[in-house]
C-alpha cells in the first residue's frame, strides 16, 4: 500500500459518441473530432483505426458495434486516470447505464417503472421489486476482465450496495409476504427481509466472484445510508452479510456521499477490520482558501470523531460538482490538515469527493492530475 494512495471514486462522463451510438442517434462531425482528440491525447491513435471506422458509420450501428464502442470508451477512460497518475485505475462506469438502473437489470423480480430526479438534473429509471429478487448474471465480470486487459495497474470495482438498490426501489413483492397486523411494523419486517435478501443473494456473490477472478480492490457504492436515520443498523447489517468472509483477503471500501455522517458513528464498531477504508464527502463543504487552520479547513471537522475509528479515511478533496480546477497547493494543503488528525500517511486515501460523471473529461483529468500532484507536494513535506 502506498503512502497518500490515489483513487477515483466511480463514474466519469461518457462521451457523446459513446451515448449517441448506444441512444440510436445519429453522431455528427464534432464526435468523431472528440474520440480522435481523446486518441490522441492518450497516446492511443493506432489502436483506435477501429473505433473511427465504426464511427464513420454515424447511425445504425450493430450490436456488436455498439459493444466495440463500449470497448473503447471504456479504454479511453481507463487510460485517462491511468494518465492522470493514480496509484488505483477504473474506466468510470463505462460499461454501465447508471449505478441503480445497470444492477437491476441484471436482477429478476424487478419491474421498471418509469424515470425519476437525481440530483444535478440527473435521472434514474426506478423500479418495482414484484418478485424474490435473483440474480441473472455476474454483472460486473466482464468489467473487470476488460479493465484488466488495459493496465498493469491494480484495479478498483466499485459495486452498488443493497441498501440502496432497496431503498431507491418500490416494494411490491415483500410488503404482501409479511405477516404483521400493524402496517408500519410490518413496512420494517418487509424493508428488512428485502435489503438482507439482496444482500445475501445479490451482492455477496458478484463479490465473492469478482474476488475469485482476481479483484482485489472492491467499493461498495451506499449514497442513501442514511437516508433514513432509523435503518442505520439494519445497512451496517447489509455490509457483512454482503462480505462475510471476503474481507480476509481482500479491501473493501465503503463510499457514502452527502450525508449526515455522524449518524454512522454509533454502529461502525461492527464494521472495523472488516471494511478497511471508509469514504465520505469533505472538499464539497470546504472553503476554497489555501491555508491548514480549522477556519479555513471547515470541510474536515469530521475528522477530529472519525479518527477514533481504525479505518483507512478515504479524502474527498475534489468538489465534483464545480468546474473549479482546485491548486495542487490547495489538495496538499487539505491532505496535510488531514494528516496531522491522523498522523499516519498510510491511513489516508485521497480521491475526488464522489465520481465525476457530471464533469467534461477535460474539466475531471485537470482535477485528477492536480489531485496527484497535490499528494506528491504533501508526501515531500512530510519526508516521503
Amino acid at each position: 500500500m502506498k503512502p497518500f494512495l490515489t483513487h477515483e471514486i466511480g463514474s466519469l462522463a461518457k462521451p457523446n459518441w459513446r451515448i449517441k451510438a448506444i441512444k440510436n442517434e445519429k453522431l455528427d462531425e464534432e464526435d468523431l473530432k472528440e474520440a480522435i482528440k481523446w486518441a490522441e491525447f492518450l497516446n492511443l491513435k493506432k489502436e483506435s483505426e477501429k473505433l473511427f471506422s465504426i464511427l464513420n458509420k454515424r447511425i445504425n450501428f450493430t450490436k456488436e458495434e455498439k459493444k466495440e464502442i463500449i470497448y473503447f470508451s471504456s479504454l479511453f477512460a481507463t487510460k485517462l486516470i491511468e494518465k492522470a497518475g493514480l496509484d488505483l485505475v477504473y474506466d468510470g462506469e463505462q460499461h454501465r447505464v447508471e449505478m441503480y438502473e445497470y444492477p437491476v437489470k441484471n436482477i429478476e423480480g424487478f419491474e421498471f417503472k418509469g424515470y425519476v430526479r437525481s440530483f444535478d438534473n440527473k435521472f434514474f429509471k426506478k423500479a418495482a421489486c414484484i418478485n424474490l429478487p435473483k440474480l441473472k448474471n455476474f454483472y460486473h465480470l466482464e468489467e473487470f476482465k476488460t479493465i484488466s486487459s488495459f493496465t498493469k495497474k491494480p484495479i478498483k470495482i466499485p459495486l452498488t450496495g443493497a441498501y440502496t438498490i432497496m431503498d431507491w426501489s418500490f416494494d411490491e413483492y415483500y410488503i404482501k409476504n409479511i405477516y404483521e397486523e400493524n402496517f408500519y411494523k410490518r413496512k420494517k419486517l418487509a424493508r428488512e427481509k428485502f435489503l438482507y435478501d439482496l444482500a445475501e443473494t445479490i451482492i455477496y456473490p458478484n463479490l465473492k466472484k469478482l474476488k475469485e477472478e482476481g479483484a482485489k480492490f472492491l467499493q461498495i457504492d451506499e449514497p442513501a445510508a442514511t437516508s433514513k436515520s432509523d435503518e442505520i443498523e439494519i445497512f451496517i447489517n447489509s455490509l457483512l452479510k454482503s462480505i462475510k468472509e471476503l474481507y480476509k483477503d481482500t479491501f473493501f471500501s465503503i463510499h457514502i456521499c452527502f450525508s449526515d455522517y455522524k449518524l454512522l458513528f454509533p454502529f461502525l464498531e461492527k464494521i472495523q477490520g472488516i471494511v478497511k477504508e471508509i469514504h465520505f464527502e469533505y472538499a464539497n463543504r470546504d472553503t476554497k482558501e489555501i491555508g491548514r487552520d480549522k477556519e479555513k479547513r471547515i470541510g474536515y471537522k469530521i475528522l477530529d470523531d472519525l479518527k477514533n475509528f481504525d479505518f483507512i479515511i478515504g479524502l474527498g478533496v475534489i468538489d465534483v460538482h464545480t468546474d473549479f480546477i482546485e491548486p495542487k497547493e490547495l489538495i496538499r494543503d487539505r491532505i496535510l490538515y488531514a494528516y496531522e488528525k491522523i498522523k499516519d500517511p498510510y491511513k489516508i486515501f485521497v480521491a475526488p469527493d464522489c465520481g465525476l460523471r457530471t464533469r467534461k473529461w477535460e474539466i475531471a483529468y485537470e482535477k485528477l492530475k492536480n489531485m496527484v500532484e497535490g499528494k506528491e507536494i504533501a508526501l515531500k513535506e512530510i519526508g516521503f
